[in-house]
């Protein structure tokens, strides 16, 4: 049978023990991986692996070991519970193998966790589980973690008590974030805020989330809106360091001032502007915001949206001036204008 993701979300924290198989397929190994474990985990409990109630089966050697799965799900083990028969990156070629085991499968046998790629809905493999009464065919797609999802990391890392703009701030990490990267970044929160009682604030979730480029950019581009001309070099020297294009800085500046725009130019006013952003801002990053804007003004704003077309278009041209030289050319001149 088929399951969707939304659903499958609950099921593997309480799974049927009564059913004969999950498959779990996707192109994101991380994700499927995620799934998996949280599904194997419940099924057999923390004390499963160390009491031997998993065997885990590599998909490719099941072309030259058929047997090994039939083998796998009638064996009976040393400890009592219930036991997990678990292939690892199958694909159509361990589809006899697998077929054949769900052909045999029997009351009390280990219950069969299959995962794989991204699977066509012609595969074999897919199609056995979906046609299947008593096992289910999971598609984990490259969506972001769902709220629940979220809430019950929070929860594992014992952390109860959050904020609200800590909480939007992690909903926005968790679409910037692969899965398993942001299970790390609540764990190292959980670790962070360990034997604290106040509510987690966005400073805390600023404090364990990974620094990255895009970090780095934002800080550049907050040096210019507030006029820091003396301090673009250094961090541009940086920037550049580390990979950076001059387009793709352009590409950010722009971005950030045509927000800046957007607060500025809504007939509310900023105040009223800052609410309307999406992806919405919180914090304080929310309030920076909202004083650049008030800041610059409408007409200034525009100016500087001018500066930066030109800019992009003179990059993208076959001038031959070094385009880090007219980058920088233009932040400086951008930063000259907020002092006006």
């Amino acid at each position: 049978m088929k399951m969707n993701a939304r659903d499958a979300t609950g099921y593997f924290k309480r799974p049927d023990p009564a059913k004969t198989g999950v498959l779990i397929y996707g192109a994101d190994a991380m994700r499927v991986a995620i799934k998996r474990q949280d599904l194997i985990a419940a099924l057999i409990g923390p004390q499963g692996p160390e009491e031997m109630r998993l065997t885990r089966i590599a998909g490719s050697d099941l072309r030259k070991d058929p047997a090994a799965l039939i083998d796998a799900i009638k064996a009976v083990g040393f400890f009592p519970g219930p036991r997990v028969a678990f292939v690892d990156q199958a694909n159509d070629q361990a589809a006899p193998a697998i077929l054949a085991a769900l052909e045999d499968w029997q009351d009390g046998d280990a219950q069969i966790v299959v995962t794989a790629g991204q699977l066509r809905a012609t595969s074999k493999i897919r199609k056995a589980f979906e046609a299947h009464s008593n096992t289910y065919a999971v598609g984990i797609y490259d969506e972001p973690m769902g709220r629940a999802e979220i809430e019950d990391a929070l929860k594992n890392a014992g952390l109860q008590s959050i904020d609200r703009d800590a909480n939007a701030a992690l909903d926005a990490l968790s679409r910037a974030l692969d899965p398993g990267d942001f299970r790390q970044v609540i764990e190292k929160l959980g670790l962070y805020c360990y034997g604290s009682t106040a509510p987690v604030t966005v400073a805390d979730v600023e404090a364990v989330a990974p620094v990255s480029t895009e970090a780095a950019l934002d800080d550049i581009l907050n040096i210019v809106a507030e006029a820091r001309t003396s301090e673009i070099g250094p961090i541009l020297r940086r920037l550049q360091a580390q990979g950076v294009l001059p387009v793709g800085l352009c590409i950010g500046a722009m971005r950030h001032f045509r927000t800046l725009h957007a607060v500025c130019s809504d007939p509310g006013g900023p105040g009223q502007g800052i609410g309307k952003l999406r992806p919405p801002v919180f914090g304080p990053r929310r309030d920076r915001v909202l004083r650049q804007a008030q800041t610059w003004g409408l007409m200034r704003l525009e100016q500087a949206i001018t500066v930066l077309t030109d800019t992009d278009l003179q990059l993208r041209s076959a001038a031959k001036a070094p385009q880090m030289a007219v980058m920088e050319r233009a932040l400086i001149r951008l930063s000259m204008l907020a002092r006006r």
